[in-house]
Parts: structure tokens; sequence; C-alpha cells
């Protein structure tokens, strides 16, 4: 027995159900949903001729447009991919496009012509959309926030990976939140972002957990913006704060910034179609990028002496196959911009700590809550 077409958002969402996406590929680039994928109706130029039929002559006319232009590009070719999607997700895949209208229909009335049923998302990503906006807002409202705070350095991201009720707001915007935290590959779109966080907060509602711990983060994680709600209500909820000796700090940086993040330009550069540079230059320029991010802060002579340290360590790595120079800049960057910076924030709100500790004890203390 086939199953229905539905509007049951909350349980596709918590579900992780599959689904074909219809829209042009432009649409989706702009934004889609985590378990989507694209297996377009019509292409980017036979969405564009359609929206000029419509424009010039009317709906009529761009239905039949759309018809005619999809009937006769590839249709074969289409069913063929909607069918071994469909097959492989018999028992919770859907089709969707913009509305749940015609995009929809058409293709589910060609794939029944194969031979399969398989159901559409009622209203589409438009209503999809429009679901997780609103509930993001509730959930928001609803939710009891603790904000785990500390200096750089501090662990928080790890820490927050080892606990059932958290979210991960720095990998969802694929981001690690700082002037020297963006990774290789590119941060998702804003809509993509905002998308897969309603759905976690779905998914933390649907959970047995009560309390939502949340990295101390700015309104922006690299260009991508938390919802204003949400960034209000983390600046009036409670904090814990992770407390690590300056020693653990610059060797958690230079795992994280150095050892690990060579490794990525490392496999980087092996794909990268810029055959005139190496693995260390893609690097170096990384830092420096980084590095002028924060010029104002640091002021002319910091930024000559972080860039001097910068190239310092460059020089031995490629001379001695030595990472350990690096340490000099992370010391110098912690002492003279992130920990002041920390400090002068953190005494803003230091009315909201509520404990304070290593990571163990930050740990123990939640486990009460």
């Amino acid at each position: 027995m086939s199953r229905e077409d539905s509007n049951n958002y909350r349980q596709i969402f918590l579900s992780d159900a599959p689904m074909i996406d219809l829209r042009a590929p432009c649409e989706f680039v702009l934004g889609a949903f985590p378990t989507s994928i694209n297996l377009p109706l019509m292409s980017d130029l036979e969405r564009e001729k359609v929206g000029i039929c419509y424009k010039k002559h009317g709906q009529e006319a761009a239905i039949k447009l759309g018809h005619d232009l999809v009937k006769d590009q590839n249709k074969g070719d289409k069913v063929s991919l909607w069918q071994t999607f469909a097959n492989a997700n018999k028992e919770n895949g859907y089709f969707y496009c913009f509305r749940g209208g015609l995009r929809s229909r058409t293709s589910q009335q060609w794939l029944s012509e194969s031979g399969l049923d398989f159901p559409i998302i009622k209203g589409g990503y438009k209503a999809m959309r429009r679901f997780l906006i609103d509930e993001t807002e509730r959930l928001v409202n609803e939710t009891e926030i603790v904000v785990v705070s500390g200096l750089t350095g501090s662990a928080k991201t790890k820490f927050l990976k080892t606990q059932n009720n958290s979210i991960d707001l720095e990998g969802l915007a694929n981001h690690r939140g700082s002037s020297f935290g963006r990774n290789i590959t590119p941060q998702p779109t804003q809509i993509d972002f905002e998308n897969k966080l309603a759905i976690d907060l779905l998914k933390f509602e649907n959970s047995s957990e009560k309390v939502l711990l949340l990295e101390d983060e700015s309104r922006l994680i690299g260009s991508r913006s938390l919802p204003l709600s949400l960034k209000n209500k983390m600046d009036q909820s409670n904090i814990v704060m992770i407390e690590e000796s300056f020693k653990f700090r610059v060797s958690q940086i230079y795992n994280d910034y150095v050892v690990n993040m060579m490794n990525d330009f490392e496999v980087y550069s092996q794909t990268s179609s810029d055959d005139n540079k190496d693995t260390i230059s893609i690097y170096q320029e990384y830092l420096e990028s980084s590095t002028l991010r924060i010029k104002r802060r640091l002021g002319g002579v910091g930024l000559k002496e972080m860039m001097d340290l910068i190239e310092r360590a460059i020089e031995n790595q490629r001379k001695n196959d030595d990472l350990s120079l690096h340490k000099n800049w992370i010391i110098y960057l912690l002492k003279n911009y992130y920990d002041p910076m920390y400090e002068y924030q953190v005494g803003k709100k230091m009315e909201r700590v509520i404990f304070k500790g290593n990571t163990s004890a930050v740990s123990e203390y939640i486990s009460t809550m």
C-alpha cells in the first residue's frame, strides 16, 4: 500500500526523512534541508524560460511550456533517477518542490506511470521553511539554556561534543568562531545553517534532556548569523565557565590550529588546481590573512610582531620539518588579543556565572542540573 502525501513536518524532520528536492539547482543552492537531494524537474534555464512565459502570457501558457520543455528533454533520465531514489527510500522518502504544487504533482504522476507510487510533501519547501522558522522562535522561548564559556583554548567545543544535551553551533556553521576559525571547506548558506539549527532544536525538544548547553558565541559565527531571538536568549542565560591552565590552552590551540589544520591543508593542496602553491604556502596565507582581520585590535606594532613570529615559524617548518615555533605566535595572540578581549567581555556578565572550574568539574556540575 502506498504512503500518503504528508504535511507532518515535525515527523519528517525528526525522522531524517530522505527527500527529493525538485526545484531548479539555482533554488536548491540557496538553501534546502539536510536530508534532501536535488533531482530537479527543470534545469535553471528551463525554469527561467517558464518564468518569462508566465510574466508575458500568464499561468496557462507557462504550464504548457513547462510540460513541453521537460517532456522533450530527458524525461526518461529524470524518471530513472527518481526511481532509484524511490526504490531506496520506499518507507520514508518524499518529493517536494517550492509550494508542493505543479512540479511535485507532475513528477509524482510520471513516477506513478512507471509503476512507483511516491508521496509528496504538502506545501513544499516554502511551508517547511516557514515551519522551521516558527519552531525556532517557539523553542528558543521555551527552552532553558546554559551557556558554556571560557578563555580561548579551553576546549569548550570538544567538551560540548561529549554532552548529550548540547548543540554544536560552530559545527553547524562550519567555523570555529574566531578570526582564525574558518575551515577549508566553505560555510553553509545562511538558510542551510538556520534549517539545521531548527532541526537540532526539534530533536532536543524530542529528547529527555531539560537544559540545552550552547557555547558562548557572538551573533556571527564566521559569516553566519545566529537568529536574533537565540542570541538574545543566550545573553540572558546562566553561564558555566571552563577554566584551564595557560599551558593547556596553548597545547589545545597548537593541536587544533597547527597540527590538525596542517593535515587539512595537506589534503586540500592535493586536490587544489593551484600547482604553484605547496601546503606550507597555503597555510602561511591562511595565518597571515587571519592576522590581518584583527590588525586594528593588534595595532601596528602588534601586527608586525605577529607577522614576524609567523614568518619564523614557517621558515623553521620548511627547514627542519618542525612545527614547534608556531607556539610562539599562539602565546603572543593569547596574551595580547584573545585573553584581554575575553576578560573585558566576561567582566560584563559575571553576575550570570553560576559555576567555574576545569573541564572535569564543569562536567560533574552539569550532570547535576
